[in-house]
């Protein structure tokens, strides 16, 4: 479980294919932190730790968690937001977050507001009945809030410090982003389609 408030940013040193999975080496301030058989957040897909060495940790994507997000898009140089697993013990500064991606979005817009920055993204209309106005969206690993909404987009506003200390910086119109809607949405829109 994660809260959606990126600690660090990683790098992708290199990229392996084995069969249909592809396995992961980054490197990233987190390293000295990290430990064997850990989950770990890289870029909302909930990953686990299987080597650490030589500064840097290890993860391998299966077929289908490479089918529903942009991690089958990773390339050496990547550079990808890291969250470690929440403490129940801390604050929830972001919202409930599974790291279970639900599909990927493509950004369609990007307004330099003069001090913040908004973006808006496309998304599969089969998944709207999952977002509301000013509510919780996790974006390549992002707890962000949305507005704009319609039945296939929606827009975020990045504040400088999220805009410098994750990947948003690096997206450009036309890349594909990981999103996980809210958990709570979900229950919700279960259980009232089983009545």
């Amino acid at each position: 479980m994660f809260t959606g408030i990126i600690e660090k940013t990683g790098f992708i040193e290199e990229v392996l294919s084995n069969g249909s999975n592809k396995t992961f080496l980054v490197s990233s301030p987190l390293f000295s932190q990290l430990k064997v058989d850990q989950s770990l957040s890289h870029d909302g897909v909930c990953l686990t730790i299987e080597e650490l060495k030589n500064g840097l940790h290890q993860v391998t994507a299966i077929s289908e968690t490479l089918l529903k997000t942009n991690l089958g898009k990773w390339q050496k140089g990547s550079i990808i937001n890291l969250e470690r697993c929440m403490q129940l013990n801390g604050r929830l500064d972001g919202h409930f977050v599974q790291g279970h991606v639900d599909t990927t979005a493509v950004c369609i817009d990007i307004v330099n507001k003069d001090g913040s920055w908004e973006y808006s993204f496309r998304f599969p209309e089969k998944f709207s009945k999952l977002i509301i106005e000013k509510g919780s969206i996790t974006v390549n690993g992002i707890s962000l809030t949305i507005f704009n909404i319609t039945a296939e987009t929606f827009t975020v506003a990045i504040v400088p410090y999220t805009y410098e200390h994750t990947n948003m910086n690096k997206l450009i119109k036309g890349d594909l982003v990981n999103i996980e809607f809210d958990m709570i949405g979900k229950y919700v829109n279960r259980i009232q389609s089983l009545q």
